[in-house]
């Protein structure tokens, strides 16, 4: 090479690296290893696989215990050991309850506990109200939705304690007020599980039973099915606004489901009544901590 070409390439490696182009010298011959970089984002990605399914696991395990939907477990959970935000964690859970209906719906249709009409009926105005919930929640400020999810989680705890004692009607209602109760049920459980990420049940299920006299493993298993479509548009419109941290999934889905799973197994050898009182208490201590959840200086209250 001739010396008029050697300064003409120092000057290029010069003007290059000068610029940031170029961050190794081009004249050293050496080649950025981008190896090291990449076992790291490796590792952090197993990391967080790890994490959400063992949140999943946890997530089910209990709910399946109890009888309740995953989304008060996880979200908690999202937010506490995944430092995830109250909006994207409320949006992710919702994706993952959707195959927890599936699964659990596919479970009672087997055994014959699902009224298929009814579920039709619910899911019918749940699906307009589940996205116009996620919609208000995506409009709420953080600090607003972790009070409002606080006030729920208290909400849900109270409902279980009263579980065994709420009363059954003589008989099942039919006709049109069967079907006004069921849509009413959807309209306000659809805005509530678009809202809050879950998947509705724990309204649903007692206000089939005391309003249209349904026994309880038929109302759980219309509640499941119903959930599947409302719970897709709700997640759906997390996903639109970006409240959805779909890395989470992979983790998560796998580990719910056979959380509840393994929760249903053993909440027939465990003393179902102590759960239902630990539960409760965990519940409302997370709630009370949600509910004090401090606003902003400059918010106003």
């Amino acid at each position: 090479m001739s010396i008029k070409g050697i300064e003409r390439d120092a000057r290029l490696t010069v003007f290059l690296s000068a610029s940031g182009s170029c961050p190794v010298p081009l004249m050293t011959g050496v080649k950025p290893n981008n190896n090291g970089t990449a076992a790291s984002i490796s590792g952090r990605r197993d990391e967080q696989n790890m994490r959400a399914l063992l949140i999943g696991l946890c997530s089910g395990l209990f709910g399946g215990l109890v009888g309740l939907g995953g989304g008060v477990i996880m979200i908690p959970l999202m937010v506490g050991v995944m430092k995830m935000g109250q909006h994207k964690a409320h949006g992710t859970s919702l994706v993952a309850l959707v195959f927890t209906g599936i699964s659990g719906a596919v479970i009672y249709f087997q055994k014959g506990s699902i009224d298929v009409v009814a579920s039709l009926l619910i899911a019918a105005t749940a699906m307009f109200t589940a996205r116009a919930g996620a919609h208000y929640a995506n409009a709420l400020p953080e600090w607003k939705l972790k009070r409002a999810f606080g006030g729920f989680l208290i909400l849900v705890s109270i409902l279980l304690l009263l579980k065994p004692y709420l009363p059954h009607p003589a008989q099942a209602v039919g006709g049109w007020l069967k079907t006004c109760v069921l849509l009413v049920t959807g309209l306000f459980t659809g805005f509530l599980s678009g809202m809050m990420g879950v998947g509705g049940g724990t309204i649903m299920v007692p206000a089939m039973v005391l309003l249209a006299g349904m026994g309880q493993h038929t109302a759980q298993g219309i509640s499941l099915l119903a959930m599947v479509p409302a719970g897709t548009v709700g997640a759906y419109t997390h996903w639109r606004l970006g409240n959805v941290e779909s890395s989470m999934l992979m983790g998560l889905i796998p580990g719910i489901l056979a959380g509840a799973y393994t929760g249903g197994l053993l909440a027939h050898v465990l003393p179902e009544a102590t759960l239902r009182v630990v539960f409760a208490a965990v519940l409302i201590w997370t709630g009370i901590r949600y509910i004090r959840t401090p606003a902003p200086q400059s918010s106003a209250y």
